[in-house]
């Protein structure tokens, strides 16, 4: 077999420049987002504050991107997508600096609100929502799902790496003697750097990304939807409640758990989210395949409650090596759903309120996932140590059973031609 023929590979051919520019964004960001993922809990930790203090502030921080991506994505469009992906990274510079130099908790807080800082390892901010605007924009609907799912793919390996890379730093830094607190702040001057360098790379996008002919605001627009609102409102709340369940197990808070549970270290848990992330890559490519047969809602649902099931059983593991291989399992197919909803998203929508529906569908998994962390830190501090495992789980399946309860019958232009 030829793979330069598979439609995967051949899909790539589509990329233009601006195209080409927004993967390498993504990249970046997603590299800077795992570097952060398996040491932020663990640098607050190294502060002095407790798994309570912890919990909330990574909810806060999670509170905080609500308020910032929600005037920008919904504003995009109007006032320029370029612009607002700039504002964006000179958020995260922010984030990164003061995180560096502060310890007082009220300052974290507050930086962390006002900020772009990722405790997941997962997209924050307002970069994902406009970014599957301007990328819908530059591509045919025929191959949008195998763009998207190599958008998620290169993400995901650039998170694996950061993983590797922040993980490892700090187990290098404190092997040759820096303090380990100095070790951690080096990390996040680092995820300031590359917040310097989306900068960069935000300003040699052209305007093709940009929305021409926007139509303007009427009585019935609410948050940049006027057409689109009844689908993306309805799709919101399901996506809250996703999100809401996912953030009891953030990265951060699960590099914690395999800490306290197992006395791992941090270039070992560096090296699981390494693996992990990898698989979670290959997983979204996949994903284009199979809902090119049994559709966008389907492939969300039936690969979503299996990686579900598999969660629930991670701290079931009795040693070290087969809760990996199970978390592992579980990464090899939990992003399936990830390319499928972006793509499912940008296709039922009206074409000038992209920016908007991503925005506000990424908005509604944030405050989903803003309370999680603050419960499942408190679940830990009080000894149930495993607890937002399960809870994770049953809160996902829920949500996989009510999409497509929903959703099934809501086909995408080109699902309706096959």
């Amino acid at each position: 077999m030829n793979l330069l023929n598979l439609p995967e590979i051949k899909s790539l051919s589509y990329l233009t420049s601006d195209a080409k520019l927004l993967f390498a964004t993504r990249i970046v960001r997603l590299f800077a987002y795992g570097i952060i993922s398996v040491v932020l809990a663990l640098y607050l930790a190294q502060l002095g504050f407790d798994e309570g203090h912890i919990g909330l502030l990574l909810s806060l921080t999670l509170a905080g991107d609500v308020i910032v991506s929600l005037w920008i994505t919904t504003n995009a469009d109007r006032i320029g997508r370029r612009r607002m992906l700039i504002l964006g990274a000179g958020l995260m510079i922010l984030a990164g600096l003061v995180f560096s130099i502060a310890e007082t908790f009220i300052v974290l807080t507050v930086v962390a609100i006002i900020g772009t800082i990722s405790p997941s390892g997962n997209e924050v901010g307002p970069f994902l929502a406009i970014e599957q605007a301007g990328l819908t924009q530059t591509i045919p609907d025929t191959h949008r799902t195998q763009i998207f799912a190599w958008y998620n793919l290169v993400g995901s390996l650039a998170t694996a790496f950061g993983a590797l890379v922040g993980g490892g730093t700090v187990q290098l830094l404190q092997t040759v003697g820096i303090p380990s607190l100095t070790s951690y702040r080096i990390v996040l001057l680092v995820y300031a750097l590359l917040g310097g360098l989306l900068v960069m790379l935000f300003r040699q996008i052209s305007t093709t990304v940009e929305v021409k002919n926007l139509p303007l605001p009427t009585a019935n627009t609410t948050l940049g939807l006027s057409k689109s609102r009844g689908i993306v409102f309805r799709l919101s709340a399901l996506f809250a409640l996703d999100a809401f369940g996912g953030a009891f197990v953030i990265q951060s808070l699960v590099a914690y758990w395999f800490y306290v549970r197992f006395g791992v270290d941090i270039a070992t848990i560096g090296a699981i989210f390494f693996g992990a992330n990898i698989f979670a890559g290959l997983s979204a490519l996949a994903a284009a395949r199979i809902a090119s047969r049994i559709g966008l809602i389907n492939t969300m649902v039936f690969t979503h409650i299996p990686s579900n099931i598999l969660l629930m059983l991670v701290p079931l593991m009795p040693n070290l090596p087969l809760a990996v291989l199970v978390l592992l399992a579980r990464f090899s197919i939990s992003q399936m759903d990830v390319p499928t909803r972006q793509s499912y998203v940008m296709a039922v929508v009206d074409p000038t309120e992209r920016s908007a529906a991503a925005g506000v569908t990424g908005i509604a998994r944030t405050i989903g996932a803003t309370l999680s962390p603050v419960i499942s830190g408190a679940m830990m501090r009080a000894g149930f140590l495993s607890l937002p495992f399960f809870v994770a789980g049953a809160l996902k399946i829920t949500y996989d059973l009510a999409l497509y309860r929903s959703f099934r019958r809501l086909k995408t232009p080109e699902e309706k031609k096959d």
